[in-house]
């Protein structure tokens, strides 16, 4: 039945004195002890953040600071200058950010900016916008005053040269790494990083050049908010690694930050998330790859792997005789202030 003139004035009134009430602000952040957290074996990546930290710094900007190591280092083949080309010989990079306010901005498909980590914050603190993707991102860059230059070198061309030789040019999962099982040493790709500054606030960062030798125009999971990143600040943080494809299918950051709004610890909301991809991925999960971190705003760490072979970096301050997260410690080292871990961690496989 239709409301009467009384009902709407009661209901009216109603909400009069909702809206009279106080507000109730926000929780800060509370101190917390400072951790660093990033994919596979990237101690300098991680090292560079623990240096913003150790300093009292932000947590963004240690995770970008981490981001650009690897973005500027041309033997490493998976990320940014030197990254392995697309399938026609042109090496497109993907980045996002996300900060401990849910703020977010990332780029895709973009050419010739040497640090799309940096760009794409310059997309959430200097536009509207969450993503911008190819010219739209480099016009940005441009006007940004990035640093812009041609990020195929030759070591990455001749590979390209070589790989063409025999390649059909046709989809598929790795293609470039059909000739060995993943988990090989040199099967790593994507620098995810998470970062909790002394402040409490947990940020992240993803960066990538994406699958190689991949279709013109394909974006993986590493720019996509709530894919390859995703960050609540009271919550937790999430990032991954390996095959894009089946993280999007799963929304695979988001998915591990909600397991720990539920109540599920870092390390169970990670390792049911590789766990799905294990289930529902429509591919041979032994010719494919999927690593995700998580980690708390109590500095608790979550990390699994598809199958054997996903490693990560954690530091964090004092001599702590082990990280705190199940895995195999491959390398222990003492930084200014901490210690650095590279840590194997458990897998489905």
């Amino acid at each position: 039945m239709p409301l009467s003139r009384r009902d709407l004035l009661r209901s009216g009134a109603a909400l009069g004195a909702l809206a009279a009430l106080p507000r109730v602000a926000a929780a800060a952040p509370r101190p917390a002890t400072p951790v660093v957290l990033a994919t596979w074996d990237n101690r300098a990546a991680a090292t560079a953040a623990w240096d913003v930290l150790r300093a009292g710094g932000y947590a963004l900007d240690a995770a970008e600071a981490a981001a650009r190591i690897p973005e500027a280092d041309p033997e490493d083949t998976s990320v940014g200058l030197g990254g392995r080309p697309d399938r026609d010989g042109r090496v497109t990079l993907d980045a996002c950010v996300m900060d401990e306010r849910h703020r977010c901005g990332a780029v895709a498909a973009v050419e010739d900016v040497l640090h799309p980590v940096t760009l794409a914050r310059r997309v959430m603190e200097n536009t509207p916008h969450v993503m911008l993707v190819g010219e739209g991102a480099r016009a940005l860059a441009e006007a940004e005053g990035l640093e812009m230059g041609d990020l195929l070198t030759p070591a990455s061309e001749a590979a390209w040269r070589e790989w063409r030789e025999t390649a059909e040019y046709a989809p598929g999962i790795n293609t470039e790494r059909r000739d060995r099982p993943s988990g090989h040493a040199d099967d790593h790709d994507t620098i995810g990083v998470l970062t909790l500054d002394a402040a409490g606030r947990l940020c992240g960062a993803c960066t990538t050049s994406g699958l190689a030798y991949k279709m013109r125009g394909r974006v993986g999971d590493s720019p996509i908010i709530g894919g390859g990143l995703f960050v609540d600040g009271g919550v937790g943080g999430a990032v991954a690694t390996g095959h894009g494809e089946e993280v999007i299918r799963v929304a695979g950051a988001s998915a591990v930050v909600e397991a720990m709004r539920h109540g599920r610890t870092a390390q169970d909301a990670a390792a049911s998330l590789v766990e799905r991809v294990a289930r529902v991925t429509p591919a041979d999960p032994a010719m494919i790859q999927v690593g995700v971190l998580a980690l708390g705003p109590d500095g608790s760490v979550g990390a699994f792997g598809l199958q054997p072979g996903f490693v990560y970096v954690v530091a964090r301050p004092g001599s702590d005789p082990a990280p705190d997260a199940e895995g195999t410690v491959t390398n222990r080292q003492p930084i200014d202030g901490g210690v650095l871990f590279t840590v194997e961690a458990p897998s489905v496989l």
